[in-house]
């Protein structure tokens, strides 16, 4: 997943872009950051823990008041994700500053926001940029190793076709994804579009959840990954499978 704009008006910049959009003025209660302030304390903590970017992709909103962005990180161990960091930042007090981190990502302009772990701080007079990306950038290296240990986890659990039908139906039944979808995505299970996803495992069951996804529009798909993340247990919670 990654950076999505909801409309036509919205669009996608770069870093220079960023650094060109004026700063309100502060009041008393409300100091808003500059968008490429948020951007660049990132940037320099990956950079400070010693890793490195691979792509970023930023956009603009609402006449160049509200800033989102996606940060890809430079592969490491399993090469069957990517880790990367969501990036949201207002000059309207229309949302908290935020920064979430996960294997996959959305950020999207209809203010869908979503990973594995989000920080978010209000844009109050007493902010702290610095502290809470280096708050974020300390959860997100235990953050990760917990959840791709939960993800190789699912490689080792074994599914039968029938576990696979039933699991599916509840998912349904939890509201994971609609009923309609039971059938695509159960086919998918029997049938994936990406041979590595053959085994009869869990993880190949939510790859086929995951493939079917692909079609939702953003904030069904924000909440999509949410539920799923839950019922597959990747959130550190027992999962919902039994």
């Amino acid at each position: 997943m990654g950076l999505c704009l909801a409309n036509p008006t919205d669009r996608f910049v770069d870093r220079n872009a960023l650094a060109l959009v004026p700063t309100p003025s502060p009041t008393a209660t409300w100091r808003p950051v500059p968008h490429i302030d948020v951007v660049d304390a990132v940037a320099y903590a990956i950079a400070n823990r010693g890793m490195t970017i691979e792509s970023e992709r930023f956009g603009l909103a609402r006449d160049q008041q509200k800033m989102f962005g996606v940060i890809t990180l430079a592969r490491q161990g399993n090469p069957e994700w990517t880790r990367c960091i969501g990036i949201r930042n207002s000059h309207d007090q229309s949302f908290a500053a935020g920064i979430c981190c996960g294997v996959s990502v959305l950020v999207c302009s209809n203010l869908c926001f979503g990973g594995e772990f989000v920080i978010k701080r209000r844009h109050t007079s007493g902010i702290d940029l610095f502290s809470m990306v280096e708050e974020t950038m300390d959860a997100m290296t235990d953050g990760y190793l917990a959840f791709e240990e939960r993800l190789l986890n699912l490689h080792d659990i074994g599914v039968t076709d029938n576990q696979a039908r039933i699991l599916v139906v509840k998912a349904a039944e939890y509201g994971v994804m609609p009923s309609c979808d039971i059938l695509p995505v159960f086919n998918e299970y029997l049938e994936p579009r990406h041979d590595e996803f053959r085994e009869r495992s869990m993880w190949s069951l939510l790859n086929a959840f995951t493939e079917i996804a692909h079609k939702f529009p953003a904030a069904k798909s924000d909440v999509f990954h949410r539920r799923l993340t839950r019922f597959f247990g990747l959130d550190g919670q027992p999962a919902m499978l039994s």
